[in-house]
């Protein structure tokens, strides 16, 4: 989820009259459903906060609130998965940020009430958006999710003159730098060959638009890199940042473009911005690991509300805080739009192809390689997994804190002898 802008606020709120008939709070199905079993979804759909579930309840297609399973460890505001009769199609509400992200998603794969082994997870948010690669209300789907925040940070006025930023990789001690220290959330990469298949389904949507983005986005044009953000909103593939600060402008924008570069060996292509989908994914992989999931079938759809740094002419505060860029209802629009050719598709196709599952043409997983497979992004699987840390640097095992804390120390006494100086 992409958060607010004061004037997204207002536009936000009237923008969820249309939806308000279909809530939970008040047309919900009292019709108790009989179970003799766990739900088995063929889709889970993952939404952050209530105008990205909105748009799918009260669909002609089906109904998602058929079903309402109160499920310990929730969110406490959204403290339900909600589900059609036939159980065919699941949603939960993770709330806003990693923390709801990990902690929601990791409840309900663990939930008793639920058989997870063949369904597909889909990730339909909104985001901020990169005008080097898309604009307003497109829809992009993601190979890579790179957590660009996890990192060093400084207040840029305490920031060396040769610095572009203040952040700086964990371990490492200049910007340009891969991370010395590896937490193992740093970046996931989904099933590419899956991704493809949603974005061809998604490619046969009427997408929305407005005539305020129309305005905005027009405004990029004065600018060569930027002239993909000035055209109209298409189906994109390209990678998703996480990071729980709603940060803004070009100098934020562009260290974390370069983050993603690095981090994906070059790969990686820098276009969403949100909040939740490394944890997402995080809590899906692990379930996997315990065989409750399979983290192939993991589909992260983002579509852009915003743009992550202002057009030629205007500021950073005003392009994030009080112009009206008019994008916030369109991509909440195109969440359904675009999404509802994913879950038909999916389901539409069960028996000849998605119940089987499509089989991915690339690596899939984290950065440690905790499904197996080899990394194809990062420094070489010697450095990267588990096992060879663990091999190579017995004394900093299950304490990757202390192993930092004595990285400093050597830097500083290396700097020290150098200089002449006891420390």
């Amino acid at each position: 989820m992409r958060g607010f802008s004061l004037v997204n606020l207002a536009l936000a709120a009237a923008s969820l009259l249309p939806f308000t008939a279909a809530t939970p709070l008040v047309a919900r199905n009292n019709h108790v459903v009989k179970r003799t079993g766990p739900i088995a979804p063929k889709i889970v759909i993952i939404s952050m906060f209530e105008p990205e579930a909105a748009v799918w309840w009260g669909l002609d297609e089906f109904d998602l609130l058929a079903q309402n399973i109160t499920i310990p460890g929730l969110s406490p505001l959204f403290p339900e998965a909600h589900c059609t009769a036939d159980g065919d199609i699941c949603q939960i509400i993770t709330g806003e940020s990693e923390i709801n992200a990990a902690t929601t998603v990791s409840a309900f794969v663990l939930s008793p009430d639920f058989n997870l082994t063949k369904s597909y997870f889909f990730i339909a948010g909104i985001a901020g958006v990169n005008p080097k690669v898309a604009t307003l209300g497109s829809v992009t789907f993601a190979k890579y999710a790179v957590q660009v925040a996890l990192q060093y940070e400084f207040d840029i006025r305490d920031i060396p003159s040769n610095f572009t930023t203040g952040y700086i990789p964990l371990g490492s001690d200049s910007p340009d730098d891969y991370p010395g220290n590896i937490y193992g959330t740093e970046v996931f990469e989904v099933n590419e060959a899956l991704r493809d298949v949603a974005m061809s389904f998604a490619s046969a949507a009427a997408l929305n638009d407005s005539a305020a983005s129309q305005a905005y986005r027009a405004l990029y044009a004065q600018e060569a890199a930027y002239i993909l953000g000035s055209e109209p909103p298409s189906v994109v593939g390209c990678d998703v940042a996480t990071s729980d600060v709603y940060y803004s402008g070009t100098h934020l924008s562009e260290a974390f473009e370069n983050t993603t570069t690095i981090w994906t060996n070059g790969s990686g292509v820098y276009c969403s911005t949100a909040e939740e989908d490394n944890a997402s994914l995080e809590a899906i992989l692990r379930a996997a690991k315990m065989n409750l999931t399979d983290y192939s079938r993991a589909i992260v759809m983002r579509t852009a509300s915003d743009f992550d740094r202002p057009p030629p002419g205007i500021s950073e505060i005003q392009n994030l805080l009080y112009v009206n860029q008019g994008g916030f209802s369109p991509a909440i629009r195109n969440i359904y739009l675009a999404g509802i050719k994913v879950v038909t598709g999916i389901l539409e196709g069960w028996e000849s192809t998605f119940e089987t599952g499509i089989v991915p043409n690339n690596y899939v997983g984290d950065i440690f390689a905790t499904l197996g497979g080899e990394p194809d992004f990062g420094k070489p699987s010697e450095f990267i997994t588990k096992r060879s840390l663990r091999a190579e640097q017995p004394a900093f095992e299950g304490n990757l804190r202390m192993k930092r804390a004595m990285v400093s120390a050597k830097r500083r006494a290396e700097e020290a002898r150098i200089l002449g100086v006891e420390i």
